[in-house]
């Protein structure tokens, strides 16, 4: 999805967050982000575990 984003996007990207939210929010929204980012890839990895139990389950 992400994958055609040159240097050059990205700093437009950056400059229209400093603008839309300032100096002093730009660190919040951007731990927010990250945060949001962890628990997204967590719960990816605890529903991938439980495929795999459920289909070993299913073999035995």
């Amino acid at each position: 999805m992400f994958q055609n984003l040159g240097l050059s996007e990205i700093l437009v990207i950056a400059i229209v967050l400093m603008v839309l939210f300032g100096g002093q929010k730009f660190p919040e929204l951007a731990k927010g982000i990250a945060q949001a980012m962890r628990e997204f890839r967590t719960a990816l990895n605890e529903d991938d575990e439980e495929d795999k139990k459920t289909k070993s389950k299913k073999k035995s």
